[in-house]
């Protein structure tokens, strides 16, 4: 009955945290400065939260040898994640940014299939097909209404977006061999701000909000990254991979709710269709490797 109970709460912890990564693209639209920017901005005012998490009294000391360079390998993947994501979202629709980003499952199989043989079924594959074919879809389904400054390059940057965070949770992995979740979260974050903040001033983007509103959009985003990853981490060491691999993609539902609700941007019936096809394709991919235990950082989609 207890761990009734316990399985419960962490299904709607898990829900909470992948409903609150969905208000990160909206967030990033209104920080009034430049992806990059707004990424470094992320991070920056996620970190003093971290930073009480990862070194509170009592909390986890790192076992074995320091992972330092595995956070910062982290850190360089993150930095590329947020920075094209987030240019992503600014230059496609909300819902086409998130939903290709949600490949990076796919992404993060294949890696460990060329790097360390680790074959995937054929049930995988078929999940791989569908994802694909759905992605593909949503990509060529632009039509007059299309929203963004540059949808197929938007688009574009979405979905190389999953490549970079595949190549974060690789990194990841490896450095909670010998170190606690919030510690290597916080490290990694530190390890990605600067170069987010290198980034904006060689892109020579809008590095400050003008207004309140524009600072309020940015420590949001902070609190999202901290709420919403927190969450995951912690429900996905207490539900089945299987389960939880299909609850994240709320993050994508709720990103489609509220890009429609606030920016005005119409769900077509075909980019709708391709949306679920490809989420689909993950949900099946992801649950073919189920049997492999994932790591508290192993979610899905952006970060």
């Amino acid at each position: 009955m207890s761990q009734t109970r316990t399985d419960t709460r962490a299904l709607v912890v898990l829900m909470i945290g992948a409903a609150a990564i969905g208000f990160a693209p909206i967030f990033v639209r209104l920080t009034e400065t430049g992806p990059a920017a707004a990424g470094f901005w992320r991070l920056a005012f996620a970190l003093p939260w971290l930073a009480l998490l990862a070194f509170r009294p009592g909390a986890p000391r790192p076992e074995g040898p320091s992972p330092v360079k595995w956070t910062a390998l982290a850190g360089v993947f993150f930095a590329l994640d947020l920075a094209f994501w987030h240019y992503g979202v600014t230059y496609t629709s909300v819902t086409n940014a998130t939903v290709l980003t949600n490949l990076t499952p796919v992404v993060v199989t294949l890696a460990a299939w060329f790097i360390y043989g680790e074959r995937p079924r054929r049930l995988f594959m078929a999940g791989l097909a569908l994802a694909l074919s759905g992605a593909f879809t949503m990509a060529l389904a632009h039509g007059e209404d299309a929203r963004g400054v540059n949808p197929p390059l938007g688009d574009l940057l979405s979905a190389l977006t999953a490549i970079w965070y595949g190549g974060y949770f690789l990194a990841i992995g490896q450095a909670r061999k010998s170190a606690n979740a919030t510690r290597v979260m916080f490290w990694s974050s530190a390890a990605g701000a600067p170069l987010l903040l290198i980034a904006a001033l060689a892109l020579r983007e809008d590095l400050r909000p003008e207004t309140p509103s524009g600072w309020g959009a940015c420590f949001a985003l902070g609190l999202v990254h901290v709420i919403g990853q927190g969450a995951i981490a912690w429900a996905l060491g207490r539900l089945p991979t299987a389960l939880a691999s299909v609850v994240v993609f709320i993050q994508p539902v709720v990103a489609a709710i509220l890009g429609w609700a606030i920016f005005g941007e119409p769900i077509g019936l075909i980019q709708g269709l391709g949306g679920v096809i490809a989420l689909l394709g993950v949900a099946i991919a992801q649950r073919s490797a189920s049997r492999r235990k994932a790591g508290p950082e192993e979610a899905s989609g952006p970060a």
